[in-house]
Order: C-alpha cells, then sequence, then structure tokens
C-alpha cells in the first residue's frame, strides 16, 4: 500500500510489509506505512488486532518474522534508541524507590542532560512535584500514569510512541497530556498514538493506521477516510421516526436519533419527510464520527 502524502524527505518512519508470527498465528500481516516528520499518527484497531505487537516491533522489542522497519532512513540500532520515547500501556516501576530516582534512573539511560532541571519542570507541568520525594508505591493510578508520561518523554525524543496515552487519567489530566502531546507536535515532535478514544483521535491525529485481525482495514488522511464513509444526522424530536428512504441505520435514543445514511443522500428529502411525521427540535448534518466508523469497519 503506498501513501500517497509519502515523500523521502520528510519520513522519520518506514514499514514495509511486517509479518510477525506468534504459535503459527499471524498477529501482523503485511503491514506497510509511512509517519511524516512532526505528525500525529494515530494507531487504532479493536483488542487484539495487534497494534502493541507493532509498537514493539517498531521499537525492535520484537524482530519481525518479515518485512522491515527503517527509522531516520536507516535500521534499528541502538544509538537510535535515545531518539524514541515510549509509553507502555501498562508498566511496571519498583515501588520501593523514590519518584526523583526513579526519574533519574529512567533519564541517566537516556544520556539525559540537566536532569534535575527538566524533572522539576516536568513534575510542575504535571502536579506531582509534592510527590518528588516519596514512593512510587504512593501513587495513585492517575499519578503513576503521569509518571511513567515523565520518564517517556524527559530525555526529549525526536518520536514519542504512546500506547493508551489517557488510560487511568481523569478529564483534567487528559487534557493536561493532550495540551503537552499538541505542543511537542507543534514543535517538531512525531507523535505515534494508539489509543481507542477516538474523540481524541478526531481531535489530534492527522494521519491513521486502522488494524483488523493483524491487516491493515484504514490508513491515510483522517478528513479523506471519513469522505469515504456516509454522512449522519444528528436529530432532536417529539412523535415516532417514520421509515426512511436512503438511511443505512438508526440509533434511536427517544426524543434524540443518530442517522446514518448514503454519502449522495438528499438530506432536505429526509428533512422533509421527518417534518411531515414529528415536531423537529434540531436538525444537523455532519461526517460520520470515527467512533462509528470503527464499529462499522470492525463488524465487517
Amino acid at each position: 500500500m503506498t501513501d500517497p502524502d509519502h515523500e523521502p524527505e520528510k519520513t522519520i518512519l518506514h514499514v514495509e510489509k511486517l509479518v510477525k508470527t506468534f504459535d503459527s498465528r499471524k498477529i501482523l500481516d503485511g503491514i506497510t506505512f509511512d509517519i511524516n516528520k512532526g505528525e500525529i499518527f494515530g494507531l487504532l484497531g479493536p483488542n487484539g488486532a495487534g497494534k502493541t505487537t507493532l509498537i514493539r516491533t517498531i521499537i525492535d522489542i520484537f524482530r519481525p518474522d518479515a518485512g522491515a522497519v527503517t527509522l531516520f532512513g536507516r535500521r534499528f540500532s541502538d544509538d537510535i534508541k535515545e531518539s524514541i520515547g515510549y509509553l507502555p500501556e501498562e508498566g511496571s516501576l519498583d515501588k520501593e524507590i523514590l519518584v526523583s530516582e526513579c526519574i533519574r534512573f529512567f533519564a541517566e539511560l537516556k544520556h539525559t542532560d540537566e536532569i534535575d532541571r527538566k524533572m522539576d519542570d516536568w513534575l510542575k507541568k504535571l502536579d506531582l512535584n509534592e510527590y518528588k520525594n516519596k514512593k512510587v508505591q504512593e501513587l495513585s493510578k492517575g499519578m503513576h500514569r503521569r509518571l511513567q508520561f515523565i520518564l517517556s518523554i524527559i530525555h526529549e525524543p525526536d518520536i514519542l510512541i504512546l500506547d493508551e496515552p489517557f488510560s487511568g487519567l481523569d478529564p483534567l489530566n487528559i487534557k493536561a497530556i493532550k495540551d503537552i502531546l499538541l505542543d511537542l507536535s507543534s514543535r517538531g515532535t512525531t507523535l505515534i498514538m494508539s489509543t481507542h478514544q477516538m474523540d481524541e483521535v478526531e481531535r489530534m491525529c492527522d494521519r491513521i493506521l486502522m488494524l483488523n485481525a493483524g491487516k491493515t482495514v484504514l490508513y491515510g488522511r483522517l478528513d479523506e477516510i471519513k469522505q469515504q464513509f456516509g454522512l449522519s444526522i444528528v436529530v432532536h424530536y417529539e412523535g415516532k421516526l417514520p421509515h426512511l428512504d436512503n438511511v443505512l441505520g438508526i440509533n434511536d435514543y427517544g426524543n434524540y436519533a443518530e442517522l446514518i445514511v448514503e454519502k449522495d443522500a438528499n438530506t432536505q428529502s429526509i428533512l422533509k419527510e421527518l417534518v411531515n411525521h414529528v415536531t423537529i427540535r434540531k436538525f444537523e448534518v455532519k461526517q460520520r464520527s470515527m467512533n462509528e466508523i470503527f464499529i462499522e469497519v470492525c463488524r465487517k
């Protein structure tokens, strides 16, 4: 599969016909894609689709059975590691050490300079400064997740790979992490984000790759992918919805419904038909959401 936006001079990661098998089962089946410098790239798919295996193959935790991964125009090597940050979905940290010791250990592994200054900046930014000299075991789940984020970013990597970055975070900290990621992207950091939170994908991602059962099912610019699918009509109404032509599906919640319609459907005709049967309080035509597209593609 060729990426129409692919330009060798701006491609920071290239994956070519990647295959990975465990116990005779293909977890990755010929995956090919590019990621460009500075973009936010969404890696999507249901549980078991192969996302985490793909991430671990990219960063050389797993070796592929076939295919190749190229970072910065060359094969993976030890000196590349310092240019990559990785936030795993679940991580195990030594609970008996201090938060400051934990950060220092990981920062030194990546040969980070000015560790104390960077540590204090990140602890303050993520509201963990009062826990600097407390043990990791004293952190709540959300605090633990924020600490893991600091570990992934303190060495200022060129590529940051995040597996479910918002897991375990409350809305306030989701916003804090999201704002940090958008700022990093604006300054040239390449972000690869695996997540099930489709609303964040729509707000943040430039392009996406969606896997299902180890195969590519969607790949490309988010806006272009959404144009491939039908429209969605949001209607607030009173009464009983009638049968409607050119409507592929209805999610009816009583006085509120989402109508999925064909791409070329005459939405004004649908509105007129609705007006003949129910009282309309709101009628809005929009592109299908990524959540709807995700469900539709995964059910095929």
